[in-house]
């Protein structure tokens, strides 16, 4: 087993998920929960699911005194943004879920989730824009003094119009009540051309620290690819697992090259990974790099990537939020362990 290649685990000092196109807002990561589906039979929720595998013990407590030793030492593995060498937590919130959650749960459980998420050192919040109320409700939460300078708050603008875009980040600032917004993305390369002026003003007046893009289909990859080719971003953000390995040879790679930092998103394909290994034993030789469940699975496949910055986990489960971390700060998988992982992904 291995440690987190190239990451320095120092507590980090200042300083994704969003909707994808394939019209399923929520990768809830380990805390897969509440995602949509056409199937006609009820989907399997997280707690399901570990349950069915026989790691029921892993939500009720948490399992490998490793990880909590290095997490209570030095908390959330880091790695730097390129363009700055400022340190970010490998662990991020994709906050999708949670937030739609606010009109019907009120503001508190985004902010037990936040609160997990500092507490172990974690800062990446990913948004997009939502409905403006509920976005308020989540900037009255961030705005709280106990969150203040330990956030790391994304924004996103997807609309065709360079005014629509405008609007959609003015509204991001006063929405989240921030001047400053720490990143700035087009989703989808959504009108790209309109939009990658914008950002870069925004960054050049100092109201967003950091510009970039994302995609999360395969089909996106080769327009990413070219627009790092054409242009410097701080960020791109991109779709990656261990059953989506499209990025892993090429863009990966050639976004360290080019000095990019990346953000991974649908790291269980908007929870058809867990459709695909229903009823599937875990193999024991993944104890070996403190696997306990499909989930921890792809989410180390991941982790001991050298090449990305942040992986996005969404969940509006404090618990899940921890275990997500605690994943993070456990040990990983060699390559050698990655390819018996592949192989046996390929076999399910």
């Amino acid at each position: 087993m291995v440690r987190q290649p190239a990451v320095s685990t120092a507590a980090g000092d200042g300083c994704v998920s969003h909707r994808h196109e394939s019209a399923r807002p929520f990768d809830d990561s380990l805390s897969y929960s509440a995602r949509r589906t056409t199937m006609t039979r009820p989907f399997t929720t997280r707690r399901e699911f570990i349950a069915r595998s026989g790691a029921a013990a892993l939500a009720a407590g948490f399992a490998g005194h490793t990880a909590l030793e290095a997490l209570a030492q030095h908390g959330v593995p880091q790695r730097p943004i390129p363009s700055t060498g400022e340190m970010l937590p490998v662990i991020g919130l994709g906050s999708s879920k949670v937030v739609a959650q606010i009109a019907e749960n009120g503001t508190e459980p985004v902010a037990n989730v936040l609160r997990a998420l500092v507490a172990h050192g974690g800062k990446l919040v990913d948004t997009w824009p939502r409905d403006p109320a509920n976005d308020a409700g989540f900037g009255s939460v961030i705005s709280q003094p106990e969150f203040d300078g330990k956030l790391f708050v994304t924004t996103k603008v997807d609309q065709v119009g360079k005014e629509a875009g405008i609007k959609q980040f003015r509204d991001a600032q006063r929405n989240y009540r921030r001047e400053v917004l720490d990143l700035a993305q087009i989703f989808s390369l959504t009108d790209l051309d309109t939009h990658w002026p914008s950002l870069q003003e925004w960054k050049a007046e100092g109201a967003a620290r950091y510009i970039g893009v994302t995609v999360s289909q395969d089909s996106h990859h080769a327009a990413l690819e070219q627009f790092m080719r054409r242009e410097r971003p701080d960020f791109v953000q991109m779709n990656y697992s261990i059953t989506e390995r499209a990025v892993e040879e090429r863009l990966l790679p050639f976004a360290a090259d080019r000095g990019v930092a990346v953000i991974i998103n649908r790291p269980f394909m908007n929870g058809a990974y867990f459709d695909r290994l229903e009823g599937k034993e875990l193999p024991g030789w993944a104890r070996e790099f403190g696997c306990e469940t499909w989930a921890q699975f792809s989410l180390k496949y991941i982790l001991a990537n050298p090449h990305f910055t942040c992986v996005l986990t969404e969940t509006s489960n404090p618990r899940h939020m921890e275990e997500n971390v605690l994943t993070a700060a456990g040990p990983l998988p060699s390559e050698a362990q990655r390819q018996r992982m592949r192989e046996l992904i390929a076999t399910v």
